[in-house]
Formats: structure tokens, C-alpha cells, sequence
């Protein structure tokens, strides 16, 4: 299968006088774009067909490490993720597995690349990743930009929102005309659905991920620490797994939503790294010491 591209617009705007907005999403030498720029890229389409089922039932099937019978249910999870990841073979030529596109700014100057960024994105980059079905992965002031204008992915399955605390707020404020409680699983299960299903990845102490039709919660062990640049990580990986999730297609999925599949695998990862860095470094640790530990994170999770 030919791999088409997936644009991720990730990384945190330094706001001060002369910038406010979405400028310097993700410089291209930021953590996330390290991470994925070395991978491939393509995206996936949420399914599962749970629609009829009361809002209980669709809360019952979310994993936690918190309850003594979802360990069993994490591992089935991660399985399904170890399922969609491409073997390495020599035969593959450099970005047959896909491409990946970081839209950002500028490190330095993050003022002027505002008005150019959140113009491409209202006319332009989101309309066209729309028009040729190609999944987009929004963080930190892309979610400013939705909050401004959601009707930029309004219905739009393929577009991952990645909020923190605050950003899940604004985005329920906007969107529900309610404060949104980001612990709250039924809270990110109301707005994904009220965006159309769109899928929603709640950062937090336990992530929590919806697509509207079913939640999941994730507890992969992290650590107290809380890096500049971690949701940079997860935006990367997340791009990666969800065009594995696509290629692998509906058989190594188990029917599951590939969509959710790789926000849990990105969140685990993620966590695992955190955790694996923080064992090292301490209070020091640092987004670049997490990147260290994407390798042996990655093949502790999904290849040992």
C-alpha cells in the first residue's frame, strides 16, 4: 500500500508582547519533529461501531491500571499496538513506510510566523489535509486555533486533538459552552462527540482518549516530572503509530479503532520513556533525555 503523508502541528508558542497565538508550532528541531521526522507517516479512520450502546457501557470498557481486572485488559490493548508496527526488513527503501510533515514556526521568532501560521491554517492547511483525507495530529496552539474555530475539524475523523488541563477548558468552553473537567472521562467522551468524533487525547496523570464512541484511559507508569517538550514527543509518535495503524489494517486491529490504538501506544511510550529518563536524571531530567530513551522504551513496550 502506497504511504501517503500526516501532518502533525505540535510544539508550545512562547507568548510575550509581540506574540500571541500559534506562532512557532513545533520548530522543526524540537522534540517531536526528532522523533518523527526519522519515520513514516499516513493516518487512519475511527470505527468502532458502539453508537447504541448507553454512555455506561461505553465508560466500562475503559482501561485503567487503577482496577484490578484492566492489566489484563492494558496488555490486550498493547498487543493490538504490537500488531501494527512494520517489521524492519532490508528489502524497504528509505520512506516506504510513509512520510511525515511538521507544520511550524521559528524558535527565535515566533511574532511573524503567527500571522503566516494561523492564516495557512484557517485557508489553507487544514482544508487542504481535508480534501485529500489525510490525518492530522493538532497540539498546543493548533487546539488555540480550534477553540477560536472549530468548525476547522468539525467532523473531521481523521484530526487527533492532543489538549492538556487548560487546553481541554478552552476547547469545552467553546465547544459544549461548559468548563471541562480534563480528569472527567465522560467530560472528553462529550466533546469528541460534540466535534463530531473527533478523536480527543486528554493529557493528564492518566491520559484520557476518546473518539466519541468509546473511552480509554491510560496508566502507563511515567514520573512526577514534567518536561518542556514532552507533548512534542507524543505528537511524533503519535503520527508514526497512526499510519502503522492504518497499513496494518482492520485484521491486526481486531476491529478496534486504529485511531485509539496508536494514542495508546503514543501515551504509553511516552510515559515509558518519562519514567526510564526520570530513573536516570532525577528532577534534572529533560525532554532530551526522554528522546534517549524513545529505543529501548520502544522495544520494552513492543518488541521484548
Amino acid at each position: 500500500m502506497a504511504a501517503g503523508p500526516v501532518w502533525v502541528a505540535a510544539g508550545a508558542c512562547r507568548r510575550g508582547k509581540s506574540d500571541t497565538g500559534l506562532a512557532g508550532m513545533a520548530p522543526l528541531a524540537g522534540a517531536g519533529a526528532v522523533l518523527a521526522g526519522a519515520a513514516a507517516v499516513a493516518l487512519l479512520s475511527a470505527a468502532l461501531v458502539l453508537r447504541e450502546l448507553p454512555l455506561d457501557a461505553v465508560l466500562q470498557r475503559a482501561f485503567s491500571l487503577h482496577k484490578a481486572h484492566s492489566i489484563k485488559d492494558m496488555e490486550n490493548t498493547l498487543q493490538l499496538v504490537r500488531n501494527i508496527i512494520p517489521p524492519q526488513t532490508s528489502k524497504k527503501h528509505k520512506g516506504q513506510d510513509g512520510r511525515i510533515g511538521v507544520i511550524g514556526g521559528c524558535q527565535e521568532y515566533t511574532g511573524a510566523p503567527y500571522f503566516a501560521a494561523i492564516s495557512a491554517l484557517k485557508v489553507g492547511i487544514l482544508e487542504a489535509a481535508k480534501a485529500r483525507d489525510i490525518p492530522v495530529v493538532i497540539d498546543a496552539d493548533g487546539l488555540w486555533l480550534i477553540a477560536q474555530h472549530p468548525a476547522l475539524i468539525q467532523g473531521y475523523r481523521k484530526a487527533v486533538l492532543t489538549p492538556n488541563h487548560v487546553e481541554f477548558s478552552r476547547l469545552s468552553e467553546a465547544v459544549l459552552r461548559e468548563p471541562g473537567n480534563g480528569s472527567d472521562r465522560e467530560a472528553v467522551w462529550r466533546l469528541s462527540q460534540a466535534l463530531g468524533n473527533v478523536t480527543v487525547v486528554r493529557k493528564g496523570e492518566q491520559d484520557v482518549l476518546s473518539d466519541g464512541e468509546q473511552v480509554l484511559e491510560c496508566a502507563q507508569e511515567g514520573s512526577s516530572r514534567r518536561c518542556g517538550g514532552q507533548g512534542d514527543l507524543l505528537s511524533g509518535a503519535l503520527g508514526v503509530l497512526v499510519h502503522w495503524a492504518l497499513l496494518a489494517g482492520p485484521e491486526k486491529t481486531n476491529g478496534c479503532s486504529p485511531l485509539l490504538l496508536a494514542a495508546v501506544g503514543a501515551c504509553s511510550l511516552t510515559r515509558q520513556c518519562s519514567h526510564q529518563a526520570f530513573q536516570k536524571h532525577g528532577r534534572s531530567t529533560t525532554t532530551t533525555d526522554m528522546i534517549a530513551e524513545v529505543g529501548p522504551a520502544f522495544h520494552r513496550l513492543f518488541e521484548a
